[in-house]
């Protein structure tokens, strides 16, 4: 992963635009990924780490009611996330991670794996979903980071 890390921190820079991150299941990986890569700082801008329902709501603005009526890990609540993201980062591109990491926590209708990414860049706005089967938690976060990766590295080339 460090070598599309290093590739979407060389193609940023050279294009002049900066990214954000509002991450969930991943914890921060995805925002440690990129910060490892030397002349992050001039395309890195924000991440964070709103793990928990209040911080969706507090710091991001989620609606109370989008969680309540769809759940936390959802891709209206996602969709949320990159929108609030974006106006807070003020970046070209903005990414939001929320998903079950396992091994508890899933559900028939939301089973552990279930993961939803959001990007936007300009009025753009792409929310994807996936279902990593393997029930590792280290598993489906590497995964879902992975992923985050590929629709970074997609929206930018």
């Amino acid at each position: 992963m460090k070598l599309i890390s290093s590739k979407i921190v060389k193609i940023l820079k050279k294009k002049k635009l900066t990214i954000s991150f509002a991450e969930s299941c991943t914890g921060g990986l995805l925002s440690s990924l990129i910060t490892t890569i030397s002349g992050s700082s001039k395309i890195f801008k924000l991440g964070l780490i709103t793990y928990s329902n209040e911080s969706k709501i507090n710091i991001l603005k989620v609606p109370k009611k989008t969680i309540n009526d769809h759940g936390a890990v959802s891709e209206q609540c996602c969709e949320a996330m990159v929108k609030k993201l974006a106006k807070i980062s003020k970046t070209n591109l903005s990414l939001s991670i929320t998903g079950i990491a396992g091994p508890k926590g899933g559900t028939i209708n939301k089973p552990v794996g279930l993961v939803y990414i959001g990007i936007k860049k300009g009025s753009k706005i792409n929310v994807n979903k996936y279902l990593f089967k393997n029930k590792s938690r280290s598993y489906i976060q590497k995964s879902a980071t992975k992923k985050s990766l590929e629709l970074i590295l997609g929206f930018i080339k």
